[in-house]
């Protein structure tokens, strides 16, 4: 997959593709369905993505709370795995911004990047002010030279799949709901980072790995399944996480701890993949490290054997 920044800069190569456009914050059903149409739209040209970075909402409140379910790069895995061979992460400025919905469509799309065809949301809002909506940007498609395709909403168990909704799953402790919606488990990627070594020396050596940025799911004990993506260790695991601020230790920055069952090895700056299966306990703070030990070890008793009935 290419990943292309700047509409303005575009090799010959790159341009003609039909795309899905969107923030594709998670990669959910209703961003896979209208990834699924590009595709079917021109089978003929590239399947294209565009996307923004850093998000537009990020853009409009820097200092709002962390809300993305998954990094820059996550994304960029997850949007290659379904085929995806254009990735258009365009940067998101004043100048994008200021964009009037007409100027978007004929700059960006139709002049800059020369997409066949365009598949959005029946959602969708683009331009200045959010100005254009879906049956603008056919209007644009006509004038311009580029098909348009309007996708139905998705829905999945109990009402439309949207990334807000996952946000509330996972805020819940519900990662098996936020699964229904993303068609896959929630995941948390990264690079290990150094820690305090508390868990090597309680018997539960853990690799770390910061959440800064993201949406943080419910604090508490999960069972999951680690992707080691590089490094000897390289391969699928089964363990429990804990994800929250240690509050045994009087930690308060949040990260998460992953303990990989029958593992032995060292994942300092390993790439992992952590998947949320479900949630098992909150956080607690226990009278003793003799306590906590005792938990850990059913906690992960527990984890056993939710994952070995997948």
């Amino acid at each position: 997959m290419r990943i292309i920044r700047d509409y303005q800069f575009v090799e010959p190569r790159d341009r003609g593709a039909s795309a899905a456009i969107g923030n594709f914050d998670g990669v959910h059903l209703g961003h896979q369905s209208v990834i699924r149409l590009a595709r079917e739209a021109d089978s003929a040209a590239p399947l294209g993505v565009l996307t923004f970075e850093p998000h537009p909402r990020k853009f409009f409140a820097p200092n709002a709370s962390p809300f993305r379910l998954m990094g820059q790069e996550a994304r960029a895995s997850r949007l290659a795995k379904l085929g995806v061979e254009k990735l258009y992460e365009l940067n998101f400025n004043s100048a994008m911004a200021a964009l009037t919905p007409e100027e978007f469509a004929r700059r960006v799309l139709s002049q800059g990047l020369g997409l066949s065809h365009v598949v959005v949301g029946a959602d969708f809002a683009f331009g200045k002010d959010r100005a254009g909506k879906a049956s603008n940007l056919q209007q644009f498609g006509e004038q311009m030279g580029f098909g348009v395709t309007v996708a139905e909403l998705v829905e999945a168990g109990s009402g439309q799949v949207s990334s807000t909704s996952i946000r509330a799953a996972l805020s819940n402790g519900e990662p098996r709901k936020a699964a229904a919606q993303l068609g896959h488990w929630h995941r948390i990627e990264g690079k290990v980072i150094g820690g305090e070594q508390r868990g090597r020396e309680l018997g539960f050596p853990t690799a770390n790995m910061s959440i800064d940025g993201l949406h943080p799911p419910k604090f508490g004990v999960y069972a999951v399944l680690v992707e080691v993506r590089n490094g000897p260790h390289q391969g699928q695991y089964m363990g429990a996480a804990s994800i929250g601020v240690r509050p045994m230790f009087g930690e308060n920055h949040a990260n998460l701890e992953s303990f990989l069952f029958d593992f032995k090895g060292d994942l300092y700056g390993a790439t992992l993949s952590v998947a949320l299966v479900d949630y098992l306990r909150p956080e607690e703070k226990f009278d003793s490290l003799e306590a906590l030990i005792t938990q850990m070890d059913a906690d992960c008793a527990r984890a056993r054997t939710i994952l070995a009935a997948l």
